[in-house]
């Protein structure tokens, strides 16, 4: 009896809160949203399926090495990279391998909306502090607005990795969700005239352009914001290798099996950070509120100013502000709902090229924001 005793209290029925009950069926609820309404299945499944992990009930302190948060756990080790930001420059790099800069480098004017969509991040930052968040957690709360996650893990592990778990959750789940929260924002902030606007076609860039774009973008960008030079040094050496025309095996590399493997493992791992003992707390849901808001921020941000660009454009080079929603890095996710919202105002009036170069500005837009926290917040 002692050793069916011993046996009990080792299992999950044992060691089961009320805790990971919602966790586990927050973690159905992302494997449901990817596979039924397939959005980001490729986020969604290994972060869901990570929460299932991660909330598997164990005799903690135990000895056993089992969670994602006891030492020496296979766990604790793949999650070293997420604390110490491994992961993210490796996602950039591959992400730099698979990107086309075209469209920004034939309308340069546009990497303006990338920039005006991370006012989300500073307004949210402030907010965060005025909650009672320290500075570096309300830097690591507010960059949720650039709806890109590896950015959001980069600076939360170098300023607040205490909330890794929250803020990575949030901020992949507004990227999956973006086709339901920035449409009401755009129909609200935009008129009938606006939103059929016709933008003129994006001019042929040529090859030695877009071979030195990487080149030059690493350079003054970082000269701006050195402490982001982990993801954009990898961002911008990603795009060499793919348009320099003489790499491209290491740019498949990087654009398909590097970056799948990085996001198999970092997509678990992040799901498994949700261990309810340790991160369902008030905390959390006050992160997720905060991330919502600094991401509707930012997609009200791109659209307004695109609005406000228009007034000093003349007619046959004005924006439509549909595609301002794009300033924020979900790439290609809110290009995608640039182009599916101005086909319900205009059936033949295809914004997705357009859309496509605020929303690769706002990818560099949201790393040098990270950097240029990371640099007053860092001591």
């Amino acid at each position: 009896m002692q050793s069916l005793d011993n046996f009990f209290r080792y299992t999950s029925f044992a060691n089961i809160t009320i805790g990971h009950v919602i966790m586990l069926c927050v973690g159905l609820f992302f494997i449901y949203l990817a596979i039924k309404k397939e959005y980001e299945p490729l986020l969604l499944v290994p972060i869901g399926f990570g929460i299932i992990v991660g909330n598997i009930p164990f005799l903690e302190n135990a000895g056993l090495g089992i969670g994602i948060y006891e030492d020496g756990s296979t766990l604790n080790y793949l999650y070293f990279g997420v604390l110490k930001g491994v992961y993210p420059p490796l996602i950039f790099l591959g992400i730099g391998a698979m990107t086309d800069f075209s469209t920004l480098l034939s309308n340069p004017k546009l990497i303006l909306l990338g920039a005006a969509a991370q006012l989300g991040i500073f307004i949210t930052f402030i907010g965060a502090i005025s909650l009672g968040f320290t500075p570096n957690e309300a830097a690591s709360i507010g960059i949720i607005g650039g709806a890109d996650g590896p950015t959001a893990i980069f600076l939360s592990s170098k300023l607040a990795p205490h909330l890794i778990g929250a803020i990575a959750i949030s901020a992949y789940s507004y990227m999956a969700l973006v086709p339901l929260i920035q449409p009401p924002v755009m129909r609200l902030l935009t008129n009938k005239h606006e939103r059929v606007i016709r933008m003129k076609p994006p001019r042929a860039v040529s090859k030695l352009e877009k071979i030195m774009f990487p080149i030059l973008g690493l350079i003054l960008t970082t000269f701006i914001s050195p402490s982001a030079l982990p993801l954009l040094g990898m961002l911008f050496f990603g795009n060499l290798l793919k348009e320099s025309g003489v790499t491209k095996r290491l740019a498949d590399t990087a654009a398909r099996p590097m970056i799948d493997i990085v996001t198999i493992i970092l997509g678990l791992t992040v799901g498994a950070s949700t261990q309810a003992t340790t991160f369902l707390k008030p905390q959390s849901i006050l992160i997720f509120g905060l991330g919502a808001f600094s991401f509707i921020i930012a997609t009200a941000g791109g659209v307004f100013f695109a609005k406000i660009m228009n007034l000093f454009l003349k007619p046959e080079n004005k924006i439509n502000p549909l595609i301002g929603n794009a300033g924020v890095s979900a790439v290609p996710d809110s290009a995608r709902v640039s182009q599916v919202v101005g086909l319900e105002y205009d059936k033949t009036n295809h914004l997705l090229m357009h859309a496509m170069a605020p929303n690769v500005a706002g990818v560099i837009g949201s790393a040098v924001a990270a950097g240029i926290l990371l640099g007053f917040m860092a001591n």
